[in-house]
């Protein structure tokens, strides 16, 4: 098994990795809109979104995968009018792939100024 690290200041606090590679399979744990210096990234929905999404994806590559491997997302949403800018940020990184996605209103995230936090799972070739 292999696992890569990010910036959250949360990943060695509650002791997990950003992403766990295990046989052909890539796990990317939830990912808030974190920059390099641990703030909160600044901006609308779409900002965070990408911001997210450039972190998930980075950590599947240096596990060995790509933006191309990735067969399911999640994303955790605070507020439903959100959903377009997410959504239309969500295809500029998969909208050829079309992975599985799933979006879910909930009440808060761990920062308040969050408006998104992601998952991503990725399937590498057998080969």
């Amino acid at each position: 098994m292999k696992r890569t690290s990010g910036t959250s200041p949360y990943e060695g606090l509650y002791g997990f990795s950003r992403a766990v590679r295990h046989g052909n399979r890539i796990l990317v744990a939830g990912t808030g809109p974190v920059e390099e210096d641990g703030n909160s990234t600044p901006g609308d929905a779409a900002a965070q979104t990408r911001r997210c999404f450039a972190i998930a994806v980075k950590a599947i590559e240096e596990l060995g995968g790509s933006a191309e491997d990735v067969v399911r997302t999640r994303m955790f949403i605070t507020d439903p009018a959100d959903a377009d800018a997410i959504g239309k940020v969500h295809a500029e990184f998969f909208g050829t792939r079309r992975p599985a996605a799933t979006m879910v209103v909930v009440a808060a995230l761990l920062r308040e100024e969050w408006r998104i936090e992601v998952e991503a799972e990725a399937m590498l070739d057998d080969a």
